[in-house]
């Protein structure tokens, strides 16, 4: 069985997730604060290091710069129970394998534990293609290391809850990405709903997201649904948000952080839990200069950002794509 570190330091739930993995054999090691860990990691080999993210002396975040350092193919699992769900997926940024949230639910994390060691043992003898079936990336084609680094992003950010910003050049595909995002989350059996934002007027536009009442507007002749409440409990696709109009973007930015809407021409707030991915093909940060975005919506939707490089500058991609 794997040998496994465990760092944090607070005693009774380091010993408890100790005594957890104890009992399904795993070989465990403890140490109590970062600075313990990165010793043990430079003078011992682990399969896998199980690391909180907030402890008083070094965090968990040094503990992984070090750990991957040291040891560059000893997967890291991050657990937080203070830090908000951008610290997770700041960490895995830096190259954590996956995290969990504090008091953690027993099976999920034996899974997670299961999972990140086998892909330590196995990980090189896993194909390109069968990665791409058991991830459902099908649809993203391509060899090149910049598209194999953005399918193992999309394995770690999935099954989180994290805000997603997609940007590139038109075609690069950026809604296959968010498609894949979605079809990896623990969301996956619930819709995946996409608007395209240059497509409509901003009266359209609105009535499309939120909703309307009978009455609201000329031609509202009955209430209806808006694809955010279409999209609850599953994921909800901006394509191109660049376009969406300034006057519109205060009331997007509400929705998302306080996760209800209105609907046009009612007052009465409706909750809606709806997982955000959004893209374009614009430079959000010249937009912001110009007045044309706000900056704190970008900040809203920056948590998680991909980045995805055209087909000129990944050649090699070509040749699968044209065969494909």
């Amino acid at each position: 069985m794997a040998r496994i570190l465990i760092v944090d330091d607070q005693d009774n739930a380091r010993g408890m997730l100790a005594e957890m993995l104890l009992q399904e054999g795993y070989d465990v090691d403890q140490a109590g604060g970062g600075e313990a860990a990165c010793e043990l990691v430079r003078t011992t080999g682990y399969d896998l290091v199980i690391t909180d993210l907030r402890m008083g002396d070094v965090g968990g975040l040094e503990v992984l710069h070090r750990t991957r350092e040291t040891s560059p193919t000893t997967p890291v699992i991050v657990m937080t129970a203070f830090g908000t769900i951008e610290d997770a997926v700041e960490a895995m940024r830096f190259g954590a394998q996956d995290f969990v949230q504090k008091p953690f639910v027993e099976e999920e994390l034996l899974t997670k534990v299961a999972r990140a060691s086998r892909a330590r043992e196995h990980g090189d003898d896993e194909s390109a293609a069968e990665f791409r079936e058991r991830y459902n990336f099908g649809n993203i084609i391509g060899d090149s290391p910049s598209i194999l680094d953005i399918l193992g992003r999309i394995v770690r950010i999935a099954p989180t809850d994290a805000t997603v910003l997609i940007t590139g050049e038109s075609g690069t595909g950026k809604e296959l990405v968010a498609r894949a995002i979605h079809a990896n989350s623990l969301r996956a059996e619930r819709p995946f709903v996409s608007i395209t934002c240059a497509a409509l007027t901003e009266t359209l536009l609105e009535s499309e997201l939120f909703g309307h009442v009978r009455g609201a507007f000329t031609g509202a002749v009955q209430t209806r649904k808006g694809l955010f409440e279409e999209a609850n409990g599953g994921t909800f696709f901006f394509d191109e948000i660049a376009e969406t109009p300034p006057s519109l973007q205060a009331k997007l930015l509400r929705a998302i952080q306080e996760g209800e809407i209105r609907r046009l021409g009612d007052n009465k707030p409706i909750n809606v839990d709806a997982r955000i991915i959004a893209a374009t093909n614009q430079d959000l940060r010249s937009l912001i200069e110009g007045k044309l975005f706000r900056e704190d919506l970008y900040y809203r939707l920056n948590v998680a950002r991909f980045e995805l490089p055209p087909l000129r500058e990944r050649k090699e991609d070509i040749k699968p794509i044209v065969e494909s």
